[in-house]
């Protein structure tokens, strides 16, 4: 069997209580080819097998104390050592040829984020939801920031499997660790200062799980109302409003 080639991207997977869903993750991780530099997960107080199981597919575990994607995403990154990164959900499946994708989008100059296109999957397909968060891309940030939508911003989500230069994500001190959701959105606000972002027109399969739980009017509600408080200006308690479906 031929050897897989290397990629120079590095993979971060924040995680809490997602025992189900890291097998998906292991298999879709070890079928990537060109295949990932390293793969490190990031725990934020899991009280299930994740991290057993985690530690069992190889992948470099760290166990951080404090739980939330921001924390979690930062701490992942410094402990990264490849150029490039890609922040995957554990609920996300990415295509096989992702990495060299990754790799080929940020080789553009000025190009400092990108992100796949979610398809909303698993218990049904979610044609309505993964469009919205299609057009949203686009038209969050014509209505919210017009200015910064010239200058090249899109909005992207962690549904995304967002991807980054590690010496950029740096450069602009990393997620807000005082954000526990729309960290990622947040994200984007603050790499555009330095370049632009793209929407990679490639699916990615992330799960259904949240609308499956709550339903599609309560779960486009949850996301209006934590997006539009995020837009205008509050970044602390919106995870109030986002309930765990772990």
């Amino acid at each position: 069997m031929t050897a897989r080639t290397r990629s120079e991207v590095a993979i971060v997977i924040p995680i809490v209580n997602e025992e189900t869903a890291l097998p998906g993750v292991i298999a879709n991780i070890a079928a990537l080819d060109p295949a990932p530099a390293e793969v490190i997960v990031v725990d934020g107080g899991s009280t299930d097998k994740s991290v057993e199981i985690a530690r069992t597919a190889s992948f470099q575990v760290v166990e951080h104390d404090r739980k939330g994607r921001a924390v979690q995403i930062n701490r992942g990154i410094e402990e990264v050592s490849a150029p490039l990164v890609c922040v995957l959900h554990a609920d996300t499946e990415l295509p096989t040829d992702a990495l060299a994708i990754v790799e080929h989008t940020l080789a553009k100059p000025g190009r400092v984020l990108g992100g796949f296109t979610p398809l909303l999957t698993g218990t049904k397909t979610r044609w309505g939801t993964s469009f919205h968060n299609w057009a949203k891309t686009y038209y969050g940030p014509i209505l919210l920031r017009p200015h910064l939508f010239v200058r090249g911003l899109r909005l992207l989500f962690g549904d995304h499997a967002m991807f980054f230069r590690r010496a950029d994500f740096l450069r602009v001190d990393g997620c807000d660790p005082d954000m526990n959701i729309m960290e990622d959105v947040d994200l984007c606000l603050r790499l555009c200062r330095i370049g632009s972002v793209k929407l990679v027109p490639r699916i990615v399969r992330t799960s259904d799980r949240r609308i499956a739980e709550w339903g599609p009017l309560k779960a486009n509600w949850i996301y209006l109302k934590c997006g539009m408080s995020w837009a205008f200006g509050r970044k602390k308690g919106l995870d109030k409003w986002y309930p765990d479906v772990r």
